[in-house]
């Protein structure tokens, strides 16, 4: 038994199976507009919970192919074959499934040989892209006109960089008729991920809205929530938009016009001066606007493999501590102890330097010694970065040269839950306070002309917040803030030329250093205010 559990892990692992439940399965099937006698395609057709719905409601022309032979074996019409390099000449009115989600760096060799030959992967795609692109874009090759394509996937795709071409690909062949976000509902046993169902129609006439149902709950959708949302019906969690068709290399953002034009707004402040034409041409795939990453230096922070050994209790008196662990204590800010503009607190680390050895440890830290003694073994079982590392050593000190720059510094959490906020935390921290891993800092660069207390204040202004709701890297209701993301922010540079700029720069920098020393949270609706000007929202 145990054997044949490993050997099915081993499919799914190797072909990307995830099995759609079937009360979603029956909920994408009454999406379509479609008749008894129409043709209909499932590429990826899996345990067969699609085929066995559509014959119960009694569509008899059913095309299906898998590429594992031991599923779906009670359906005669399953073509067990790789989708992606059958050869198939007909056209269809409904091709509907769960394609298998795979990354280029997980997929095995002889798909890999399959995407080399293959024609459409040549001609749209490379090995940046997911093996999800494939099935999507062949099964819109494979649609007679007004013909339609209903998926349930990973939304990544519709706002990474590298499916640019999936993404044109499909808005001048076709638009979309409806569009389901479930960000962080479980729809797949063990997998967490934002998921999708859409309907694609295959058409020149692209004049309709895109109908948008979002639902936020972190439970099992049963089918009384899918009829729900199918009757766009007011539910707790649910919102339903009515947005534009997407349009050619843009980004798919999942907002209204109305809100599009706002973050449209926040760039066109930030731009930058027009280029001449040949800088332009190469420049093209980078945004025309300033960013955070241009003006300031960031840096993830310091890992030290466990830190509940390395925390210095604040019940510990340290009038004992010997003059070198008083030198050997750092000052750390923890992501739950951030607010946005400050920090609530600092909590004390241990962090000794290079010590030749345990003897000497014992020698000159006697009390960091006796603490770190509880967690010893913990400790030499931490990863080793591909080096011996001592149990009463950091295992990566990843940026330190940037964290011991002498300055104030800008701390924000790694990651950021978002369903019940409307704010991030970038706080303000005194030189000399580190981050650990579940932080990341932003520094000034030495070129910068704008106040630490300026980038700080622009950082927390809603407008920001809502340019990451909708352009961060999110999964789930998770904004990541590791040095790309951050770097990506558009950014209000001031025109230092302009006196009426300047002089905005200096009432926001001295309103935030004011609200930092007074707390006064009136102040900050002026800082927005100012701020409100520049970007012109």
């Amino acid at each position: 038994m145990e054997a044949e559990i490993l050997s099915a892990q081993s499919r799914k692992n190797k072909f990307g199976q995830y099995f759609t439940p079937e009360a979603v399965a029956e909920f994408m099937i009454d999406m379509a507009h479609i008749t008894p006698t129409s043709k209909i395609l499932e590429p990826s057709c899996g345990e067969g919970v699609f085929l066995k719905l559509l014959q119960e409601k009694g569509f008899q022309d059913i095309t299906a192919y898998e590429i594992d032979k031991d599923l779906a074996t009670e359906f005669p019409f399953v073509n067990y074959e790789s989708f992606v390099a059958a050869k198939i000449s007909e056209k269809f009115d409904l091709i509907i499934g769960n394609p298998p989600y795979i990354r280029w760096k997980n997929l095995e060799e002889e798909l890999k040989a399959e995407l080399a030959v293959n024609p459409l992967w040549n001609r749209y795609f490379n090995s940046l892209c997911d093996y999800l692109y494939i099935f999507i874009l062949k099964s819109i090759e494979l649609l007679n006109e007004n013909g339609q394509l209903i998926f349930i996937c990973p939304e990544y795709w519709m706002n990474t960089t590298h499916s640019v071409s999936l993404r044109n690909y499909m808005i001048q062949n076709g638009c979309f008729e409806e569009i389901y976000h479930f960000n962080e509902t479980p729809i797949f046993d063990k997998v967490t991920v934002s998921v999708v169902i859409f309907k694609f129609v295959k058409t020149k006439k692209k004049d309709k809205k895109i109908k948008v149902t979002k639902f936020y709950a972190n439970r099992k959708l049963t089918k009384e929530t899918l009829e729900n949302l199918k009757k766009k019906n007011s539910i707790e969690d649910a919102v339903y938009l009515e947005i534009s068709q997407f349009k050619i290399n843009e980004r798919w953002l999942l907002a209204t016009d109305e809100v599009k034009n706002e973050l449209q707004k926040i760039e066109t402040a930030c731009r930058k001066p027009p280029m001449n034409l040949s800088l332009s041409l190469f420049e093209s795939e980078k945004p025309v606007y300033y960013t955070i990453g241009e003006f300031c230096d960031i840096g993830n922070g310091l890992v030290s493999g466990l830190d509940k050994a390395f925390q210095i209790s604040e019940h510990i008196d340290e009038c004992h501590f010997t003059k070198y662990e008083k030198a050997a204590t750092i000052h750390v800010v923890k992501a739950k102890d951030l607010k946005p503009f400050y920090a609530n607190k600092t909590t004390k680390y241990i962090f000794v330097g290079d010590i030749a050895s345990e003897d000497k440890l014992q020698e000159l830290y006697p009390n960091f010694y006796s603490h770190l003694q509880p967690y010893k073994i913990d400790l030499t079982k931490r990863y080793q970065y591909n080096r011996k590392i001592n149990y009463w050593e950091w295992v990566f000190l990843r940026n330190i040269s940037l964290f011991n720059r002498p300055e104030k510094r800008i701390f924000v959490p790694c990651k950021e839950r978002i369903s019940n906020k409307n704010h991030f935390r970038f706080a303000l921290v005194n030189e000399g306070v580190f981050p650990t891993q579940d932080v990341t800092a932003i520094f000034k660069k030495t070129t910068t002309q704008e106040s630490v207390e300026y980038i700080l204040a622009y950082l927390n202004h809603p407008a920001i917040f809502n340019w990451l709701k909708y352009n961060g890297i999110i999964k789930g209701n998770i904004v990541e803030f590791s040095e790309k993301p951050i770097a990506s922010i558009p950014f209000r540079k001031i025109n230092w030329h302009d006196s009426r700029e300047v002089q905005l720069h200096e009432k926001i920098t001295s309103l935030t250093q004011n609200f930092l020393s007074e707390r006064n949270h009136g102040l900050l609706k002026e800082i927005n205010n100012l701020f409100i000007q520049l970007l012109d929202i």
